[in-house]
């Protein structure tokens, strides 16, 4: 496996890349020159605009095909992932008896506006996904479910009256960058209330990475 990489498409290290983006004129000829003076002035080589066509009123979309003529050295980057092996329902049950000695007290949620709320029913709902049972369903966890659009303070508030254990949130919504901007209030707020060192804290969505949730105070992401 190489060291340092570059996009893959037609043939090996050619650096070709798909890009998409809009722009806020109406499309015409001009509109597509546009956008492929815009992706030039990006650094990319080659370009070809496979696809322009109006968006919405005063708005153009475009589909571009490219080259890059950057490389990454994967030397450089360090794993972000938590590394853990697996283990099965009666395996962790087991761990937490011996371990802990008591249930664990786990509380999700979707925080903010957001109504998605697939990725913390997955984790907790007792039928779980695809054969992994959820949260639920273990003897050593005592599961709180908060569903959708929950206020970070009222997290907060729950999280310090039950002594949670763990804490959950996740946002699919990110537009403006929402979710960083919930996901690092509920870290302050909780980080005020003096119990933020008492929580293990996780943060979930379409964007989060393990390296974005530990920028933001979390202690893992999902």
């Amino acid at each position: 496996m190489p060291d340092v990489i570059r996009p893959y498409g037609d043939t090996r290290d050619d650096g070709k890349v798909q890009l998409s983006f809009t722009l806020p004129i109406e499309w015409d000829e001009r509109a597509d020159e546009a956008a492929r003076r815009l992706a030039v002035a990006m650094g990319f080589r080659d370009v070809h605009v496979a696809e322009g066509r109006p968006a919405a009123a005063g708005f153009s979309f475009f589909i571009m095909y490219a080259s890059s003529p950057h490389a990454v050295d994967l030397d450089a980057i360090a794993p972000s992932a938590v590394q853990a092996p697996a283990m099965s329902m009666e395996e962790v049950d087991r761990f937490v008896r011996e371990r802990v000695g008591r249930r664990i007290a786990v509380a999700g949620a979707c925080i903010g506006t957001d109504a998605h709320t697939v990725g913390i029913d997955a984790i907790l709902n007792m039928k779980g996904y695809k054969g992994d049972y959820g949260l639920e369903r273990y003897a050593s966890f005592e599961v709180f479910n908060l569903g959708s659009q929950v206020p970070v303070e009222s997290l907060m508030r729950f999280a310090k009256e039950r002594a949670i254990d763990a804490l959950l949130v996740s946002q699919v919504v990110t537009q403006k960058q929402s979710d960083v901007k919930n996901f690092t209030a509920l870290s302050e707020l909780l980080e005020a209330e003096g119990i933020r060192d008492r929580v293990l804290l996780i943060c979930g969505g379409p964007r989060v990475t393990n390296l974005l949730a530990a920028e933001l105070g979390y202690d893992a992401g999902f």
